[in-house]
């Protein structure tokens, strides 16, 4: 796996602020994968990234219990938390794929578990934890 464009942040805040420059890039239909630890910032990257469809980040939340959330806006924003998600059996009962189909932007946390259902061209973003509150993000090929 090939990974580019390492870039940190030293915040919530500038996490967000990232967040919002790559919603600024996103299209409906885009569908972004978040692989990181718990705690690493994937929730507050997809506040930015819903900030830009006019969505008032303190209404986003981590789906880890209810799995999905949506944000209308602008652009409509599906938030995908798969961490409690064991067997493929559960994504279509879910109805993953139609999700998939939707006039979105689709972004997962812990999209390991969807890895057979991810169209090719999905945008992989690595994040990691240095430590205190700087985490370093890479786009990844897959």
């Amino acid at each position: 796996m090939e990974e580019y464009f390492p870039f940190s942040t030293s915040s919530v805040a500038e996490t967000v602020a990232f967040g919002r420059r790559l919603g600024e890039h996103l299209h409906p239909g885009d569908v972004v994968a978040l692989h990181g630890d718990l705690g690493t910032g994937k929730t507050h990257l997809v506040k930015g990234v819903a900030a830009t469809a006019g969505v008032e980040i303190d209404s986003v939340s981590s789906p880890t219990f209810s799995i999905v959330n949506e944000y209308p806006g602008t652009s409509h924003i599906v938030h995908f938390d798969l961490y409690r998600i064991k067997t493929n059996r559960e994504l279509v009962e879910l109805g993953f794929e139609e999700y998939l189909d939707r006039d979105a932007i689709i972004i997962l946390e812990w999209p390991e578990m969807a890895h057979l259902f991810l169209p090719d061209n999905a945008i992989h973003i690595r994040i990691e934890h240095t430590g205190g509150d700087t985490r370093i993000f890479r786009l990844a090929d897959s």
